[in-house]
C-alpha cells in the first residue's frame, strides 16, 4: 500500500517509481512515468478520495477480489493512490475482508501497519463497516426517481 510520492524528514517530496518489484500493481491514481514496467500486470481505476457512486464501489470490489486472488496465488501486490492512505486503504481493507478478516480488524491492521493517518476518510470507513455490497446499493438509491 503506497502512493506516487513520499516525503523525507526534511519535507522534500520524492517520486515513487515502480519497475518490476511487484507482480500486480493496482493504481487508483495514475501518473505517467511512475511505472510499472511493461509486462507487469497493472490495473488502473481512478477513483476520488470522496463519495463514490455505485459503479466506483463495484470497481473497488473487483480490484479487491483481484488483489485477494493474487495474494492467494502467492503473488506480490502493490495498491497505490496519490499519497497512499485513503483510496489505497479502501482497496487494501476490502482485500483483507475478501481474505476473511472482519472490517474493523482490516481497518485496524492498515492503521497499525501503514499509518494512523490511513483511512481517515470517514466515508470509506463507513463503506467498509457497512459492507461494500450494501454501500453500493445505498449509493445507487439517488439514481432512482
Amino acid at each position: 500500500m503506497g502512493g506516487h510520492h513520499w516525503t523525507d524528514d526534511h519535507g522534500n517530496s520524492h517520486a515513487v517509481v515502480i519497475a518490476r518489484e511487484f507482480d500486480l500493481v493496482i493504481s487508483l491514481f495514475n501518473l505517467p512515468g511512475h511505472g510499472p514496467d511493461p509486462g507487469i500486470e497493472h490495473l488502473v481505476a481512478e477513483i476520488p478520495d470522496g463519495p463514490l457512486i455505485g459503479d466506483q464501489i463495484l470497481t473497488v470490489q473487483q480490484l479487491a477480489r483481484a488483489a485477494a486472488q493474487a495474494v492467494r496465488d502467492g503473488r506480490t501486490v502493490l495498491v497505490r493512490c496519490n499519497a497512499g492512505y485513503n483510496r489505497s486503504g479502501l482497496v487494501v481493507a476490502q482485500t483483507l475482508i475478501e481474505l476473511g478478516h472482519e472490517a474493523s480488524a482490516a481497518i485496524g491492521t492498515i492503521r497499525q501497519k501503514r499509518s494512523p493517518r490511513a483511512l481517515t476518510n470517514q466515508l470509506f470507513e463507513d463503506y467498509l463497516i457497512t459492507g461494500l455490497p450494501v454501500a453500493h446499493l445505498l449509493a445507487d438509491l439517488d439514481t432512482f426517481s
